[in-house]
């Protein structure tokens, strides 16, 4: 984290499970107590590592990827049992608000008295239990203007997405329902609207106020902690060890490398060798050929390879 120069440290609660299954119970079941202590934690241990690297960064952040067993719901499944709790919620990104900064810190400065003033902010979506005022001084307490040094002051990024489940996973004939989620720092602009992703965080209800009377109804959020897209290419992991074996299964004498991945390819369907041999050679392309009349087969890359399959195809009327 420090060498990337990032702020927020990706834990998989897996290995926490196997080194502390208390602490993982209580982290799943009151979020909100345990998470701050973990920031506080890492803040520590980034002091003793790298001391600058530490002062620089305003906040250190813990986040959680892994099983997180009947913690992992999606949209339709979140109900009041869930509120408090660390969860993983999977579904489609369906909007996405503006990036905004939300100030965190503010520093005044008052001419008369020649000090200085420093307050911070907190609401509803902070770790902190007790959201402080959101209102800014414009005076100190004996009525002496202050001048607010936007140079000091601290801010955050902020912004809002909502979460829908996926139509695979929503009953039939009912309309998907979604979710509200507040990305705070380094977790902006992490997805856009169509991305499948899974975001761990905080399930938080937020009490509507009216005058002084709260409706029994409150409107919930969740504090993301994580956000981990499924949407992006794997690429395929090759191990040195795999090269080993290919090369030594491709100088095989007694054996037809050719006959043995036929075979190898869809062992489910018996026989059809021919059209296996067939599918494989669709599947590894070729060397590329030009024809007369400009047609191209058997490119370099699987695409050109399709398109020029299609093109030959159209032309003699099969496609």
């Amino acid at each position: 984290m420090v060498a990337n120069g990032e702020c927020r440290l990706n834990v998989n609660i897996n290995d926490l499970r196997k080194k502390s299954p208390q602490r993982v119970t209580g982290l799943l079941n009151a979020a909100h107590e345990e998470l701050p202590a973990f920031h506080r934690a890492l803040k520590e241990y980034v002091s003793s590592v790298d001391t600058n690297y530490a002062k620089t960064q305003e906040e250190l952040f813990v986040g959680f990827e892994g099983s997180f067993g009947s913690k992992h719901v999606s949209p339709r499944t979140l109900n009041a049992r869930h509120l408090g709790n660390l969860v993983c919620v999977e579904g489609i990104v369906t909007k996405c608000s503006l990036v905004r900064p939300k100030v965190v810190r503010s520093v005044h400065y008052c001419p008369a008295t020649k000090k200085t003033l420093e307050r911070r902010y907190t609401d509803m979506t902070s770790y902190d239990p007790f959201p402080s005022s959101a209102i800014y001084p414009t005076k100190d307490d004996d009525g002496n203007l202050l001048e607010t040094e936007y140079g000091l002051c601290a801010y955050k990024d902020h912004q809002t997405v909502s979460i829908q489940e996926m139509p695979e996973k929503s009953p039939a004939g009912q309309l998907p329902r979604s979710v509200y989620i507040v990305l705070d720092n380094d977790l902006v602009e992490k997805c856009k609207p169509g991305d499948r992703a899974q975001v761990v965080g905080i399930y938080r209800c937020l009490p509507n106020k009216q005058g002084a009377f709260t409706s029994g109804t409150f409107r919930t959020i969740l504090l993301a902690n994580n956000v981990i897209l499924m949407n992006k290419e794997v690429s395929p992991q090759i191990s040195t060890d795999d090269v080993h074996k290919c090369k030594k299964f491709s100088k095989q004498k007694n054996v037809d490398v050719f006959e043995m991945l036929a075979k190898s390819l869809a062992p489910s369907i018996h026989g059809h060798e021919y059209i296996k041999k067939a599918l494989l050679c669709m599947l590894l392309g070729g060397v590329e050929k030009v024809l007369p009349n400009g047609t191209r087969l058997r490119g370099l890359t699987h695409s050109h390879t399709h398109q020029n399959h299609s093109a030959t195809l159209h032309k003699i009327g099969v496609w």
